[in-house]
């Protein structure tokens, strides 16, 4: 491998890798944005020529992964700490990790064959590719679970580390709704439980509709308990999260949890979120449920939530 020590020039490189099926093609495109000029499975023999000349003028994303003509793990980790130690590069090393199940999920979504399931089943492959990226993610400088992630996501997650305009100093706090029935979602700092509020579902006027709709707000704020939750848990999070911030925190996740994660937790995500960003948090929204309704549920048998 050639010699990368030989400039005392700084150069900036992300080099951005992980499953195939994690959002290596998301997250390389996200960092193009924040002014990173992107080269997407570039040989890895050829990586050390772009730092041998004069300063490359703006940072690299280099997407890497399993399809490189010559990848080789062992070479990509040798290559990492070579540049690691190199005076004249700055590298950040990002690694998209991604639960074996839902990168399975992703493959059928979107009928792709995996780059490695030439004779062997798809969750074999994965399985296979995991392993061997595992030394590489252990030199990861940031590790990005995107198992609950969708595109919009990842691109936020990025945007909020490696901005230039400062947002790392900020707090993001991310909503989210879900069904207990589907399981609570992964990566949840604190999650509270909706089910305790009147439930629109049984309300055959309300049962179509989502959360998001004002007559369903409506529906689950004319709880009588609701008042009394709102006050005594907007308290605490404006409590809590001025402290997370101070402690060094970048980012905290918020669920909210009911039978089905079309209705109450939806209502109580929306009024959550926007009180939040009212009072100055950098807030973001998902409701997974709502997310997974139409020809997604249909293909994976999951039928109507309730």
């Amino acid at each position: 491998m050639t010699d990368i020590h030989s400039t005392h020039l700084d150069h900036e490189l992300y080099l951005v890798t992980g499953p195939s099926g994690a959002g290596r093609s998301t997250a390389v495109h996200a960092l193009e944005d924040l002014g990173c000029e992107i080269i997407d499975n570039l040989p890895l023999s050829f990586v050390p020529k772009l730092i041998e000349g004069m300063p490359l003028g703006r940072p690299i994303a280099l997407g890497l992964d399993v399809r490189n003509r010559d990848f080789s793990a062992i070479t990509l980790v040798e290559l990492i700490d070579q540049l690691t130690l190199s005076p004249a590069v700055v590298l950040r090393v990002i690694y998209l990790d991604c639960d074996v199940t839902e990168l399975l999920r992703r493959f059928s979504e979107t009928r792709r064959r995996h780059p490695l399931a030439k004779n062997t089943a798809p969750i074999e492959a994965i399985e296979h590719e995991i392993d061997l990226l595992a030394p590489i993610k252990v030199r990861a400088d940031f590790i990005i679970d995107t198992s609950e992630m969708n595109p919009h996501d990842l691109k936020s997650e990025l945007t909020h580390l490696f901005a230039p305009n400062g947002e790392q100093g900020l707090l993001r706090v991310s909503v989210q709704s879900f069904s207990y029935k589907r399981g609570v979602p992964r990566g949840l700092d604190m999650i509270f439980d909706c089910r305790f509020l009147q439930n629109p579902h049984w309300d055959s006027a309300l049962r179509s509709k989502d959360g998001r709709n004002a007559q369903v707000a409506a529906y689950v704020t004319a709880d009588p308990n609701y008042a009394k939750f709102f006050e005594k848990l907007f308290d605490f999070l404006q409590f809590i999260l001025p402290a997370q911030l101070e402690e060094g925190k970048s980012h905290v996740s918020i669920g909210f949890g009911c039978t089905g994660g079309q209705h109450r937790s939806v209502a109580i995500g929306e009024i959550f979120s926007d009180a939040l960003a009212q009072h100055g948090w950098q807030v973001s929204i998902r409701h997974r449920e709502l997310e997974c309704k139409g020809a997604v549920c249909a293909l994976y048998g999951m039928g109507d939530p309730k």
